[in-house]
C-alpha cells in the first residue's frame, strides 16, 4: 500500500500512522508511531509492522508521538512483541508519554516489554 493511498473510507494514510527506519548498521528497525493508535488505525499498523518485522534483529516501536492507545493499540503491540521473540529477535518500547505508559500499566502490560527512555537508548545492545 502506497503511504499516498487512502487505506480506507476514514482516509487515514499509512504515513499519518507510522514511518520507518533502519538504524545503525541496518539490523535494527524504529517505527515512529503517532497520532491515536484505536480501532481504525491499529489495522493499518499491524498490517506495516507484520511486514517489516522479520528484516530486523532489533525493532523499536517508538510511541513518543502517540497521542491515544486504545485496546485495539495494545493488541497490536502484543502481536508484534509475540511475531518478534517467536523469531528470537528484540523488541524494546519508547514509551514518551504517560498516554502510552498509563495504558500499559492499567491493562498490566507493562512488564511485559522492555522499555526504554529513547530511541539511543533503545538501539544500544542490551
Amino acid at each position: 500500500m502506497s503511504s499516498e493511498t487512502p487505506a480506507d473510507e476514514g482516509g487515514v494514510e499509512i504515513a499519518d500512522v507510522v514511518r520507518f527506519g533502519a538504524e545503525g548498521d541496518g539490523s535494527a528497525l524504529v517505527a515512529h508511531v503517532r497520532g491515536e493508535i484505536d480501532t481504525l488505525t491499529a489495522p493499518l499498523l499491524r498490517t506495516e509492522l507484520d511486514a517489516r518485522l522479520p528484516e530486523a534483529s532489533l525493532v523499536v516501536l517508538d510511541l513518543t508521538e502517540v497521542t491515544f492507545l486504545g485496546s485495539a493499540g495494545l493488541a497490536v503491540l502484543g502481536a508484534a512483541k509475540d511475531q518478534v521473540e517467536r523469531n528470537g529477535k528484540t523488541l524494546k518500547l519508547v514509551c514518551g508519554s504517560r498516554i502510552v505508559t498509563r495504558a500499559l500499566e492499567a491493562t498490566g502490560l507493562l512488564s511485559l516489554f522492555e522499555v526504554a527512555d529513547g530511541v539511543p537508548e533503545a538501539l544500544r545492545a542490551s
